[in-house]
């Protein structure tokens, strides 16, 4: 029998798939530990209360005084309809946590407390604002 020399050999490299890979994995490795939980750094007031409450919606307000829903920036006027979107039908009794810089002025949080009033006159419900704190050191 006479056997040919030029036989096709189906084979491929996996050296530049498995770098690929790698590439990707530190990639992805990389970019999560960038992505924050809290996304708006805040140097939030101290106190000596522990007390924990259940987070229906987080209002964020900056150093630059910008409100933020979540993690949707708003002004002033947005507050109300954001809050009230954040907040799950049928809930009376949602707590809107408040994560305020400490160099922040009063009227910002006021403006806060007065968007969760409108919403509870509007419906009829007892939503509170909780201010964060950070424990002291």
């Amino acid at each position: 029998m006479i056997q040919s020399r030029n036989q096709i050999k189906i084979e491929a490299s996996s050296s530049t798939m498995s770098d690929l890979v790698f590439l990707l994995l530190i990639f992805f490795m990389i970019t999560s530990t960038l992505i924050s939980p809290n996304a708006v750094k805040l140097m939030l007031p101290e106190s000596n209360s522990r007390t924990m409450a259940k987070q229906n919606v987080t209002v964020y307000i900056d150093d630059n005084y910008t409100f933020y829903v979540g993690e949707t920036p708003a002004t002033a006027d947005d507050l109300e309809p954001l809050i009230a979107a954040g907040i799950e039908p049928g809930i009376d009794d949602a707590c809107v946590v408040l994560r305020a810089d400490k160099t922040v002025p009063v009227q910002y949080v006021v403006n806060v407390i007065d968007a969760v009033n409108a919403i509870n006159a509007r419906n009829g419900a007892k939503h509170k604002v909780i201010l964060a704190t950070s424990p002291k050191s």
